[in-house]
């Protein structure tokens, strides 16, 4: 793998198709998972005609949660898309997935709810914690974000019976009052304050836990198709350069674009989901990838989540991130002066 970043630095001459052209449509496989915050730069793409834009077609797979996205890699089932960092390092590992970019900073969106009418005793003494359910989705970063919750209190994630269930199953219980304490992310922790009177306990953001969102793409793919990535690059970073310049148009089209998924949710929540996950531009995503003799930041927060991964016994060593992730795309499209732009037209606006 590591051979293949290595081969991908920048070109002296990029053969970029150019935004703004007549250009023949490339097909190109993005995955993601629907209602997502972090996978709205998708949807404003396809709303706003941008991907025609730099002659990409794509063709979009969705998955319930980050585990089945990354295993569909093995079958070739897509190309590039987002995912959560837990699943982009198990790829890494399993797929031979790189890292080429995030999504957002979802650290205060993956949490640790508890219903309300149990809320104030556990609130008072989270040690009661001990020797109950904690429901939620296993290898995922909530998982993680749990887990770190858990060391704040003074307890042991084998304190506590983990029970792994996907999100929605998760809502299910806790409003049927089939379960009292959950590990969900972001829009389902509002779904549980909605329809549970659920209230936060402690996201990751509380227990020091950096949650980044990752986007990804199959080495093999990256390897044959660089100017294609490239592009799928510049689209997604222009999907949040437009959304912090228009944030009301941003935010009825996210609204639409969950109900697509399948929830609903209101326009308060909508307002939590833009105030509580920090998105990153081209020049701040190569700052915090930039290496220096000690790797980059986002080095550190990958090192974390593998760590974790290890530690539970999914992967048998933390991989060093040196070995799948790279700002090659990032530099591609700072290096493009028409592709730059176009990533970052309304980034002053």
């Amino acid at each position: 793998m590591r051979r293949i970043i290595a081969g991908l630095g920048i070109a002296a001459a990029l053969a970029c198709a150019m935004p703004g052209t007549a250009q023949a449509q490339t097909a190109i496989g993005v995955s993601y998972q629907p209602s997502l915050y972090w996978a709205l730069p998708f949807h404003y793409a396809t709303v706003k005609g941008w991907w025609k834009e730099v002659g990409l077609a794509p063709n979009f797979s969705t998955f319930p949660a980050g585990a089945p996205q990354i295993a569909a890699a093995a079958a070739k089932s897509w190309d590039v898309g987002g995912t959560g960092s837990v699943p982009a390092v198990l790829g890494a590992v399993r797929f031979n997935i790189l890292t080429i970019g995030l999504t957002n900073d979802e650290s205060k969106t993956n949490a640790m709810m508890v219903r309300g009418d149990k809320f104030d005793a556990i609130k008072a003494n989270p040690k009661s914690l001990k020797g109950q359910k904690l429901l939620l989705t296993t290898n995922s970063t909530v998982d993680y974000s749990a887990r770190k919750c858990l060391t704040k209190f003074g307890l042991a994630p084998n304190d506590m019976q983990f029970v792994n269930l996907g999100q929605a199953q998760i809502i299910t219980a806790l409003t049927s009052n089939n379960g009292d304490v959950a590990g969900v992310w972001a829009p389902n922790t509002y779904t549980l304050e909605d329809r549970a009177n659920a209230k936060y306990l402690c996201s990751g953001a509380d227990a020091d836990a950096i949650v980044p969102g990752a986007l990804i793409v199959r080495a093999e793919f990256a390897k044959e198709r660089p100017d294609d990535v490239t592009k799928f690059l510049a689209v997604f970073l222009r999907g949040w350069s437009w959304a912090k310049a228009n944030p009301a148009e941003a935010r009825t089209l996210a609204l639409d674009f969950y109900k697509q998924g399948g929830l609903e949710v209101t326009a308060r929540a909508m307002d939590q989901e833009f105030a509580l996950r920090p998105t990153f531009g081209l020049d701040e995503q190569l700052k915090l990838m930039a290496r220096g003799s000690a790797g980059s930041t986002v080095d550190g927060w990958f090192g974390e989540i593998g760590k974790f991964i290890t530690e539970v016994g999914t992967i048998p060593a933390n991989p060093d991130p040196k070995n799948y992730l790279t700002d090659d795309f990032l530099k591609r499209v700072a290096a493009d002066p028409k592709l730059r732009a176009f990533a970052t037209e309304f980034d002053k606006k």
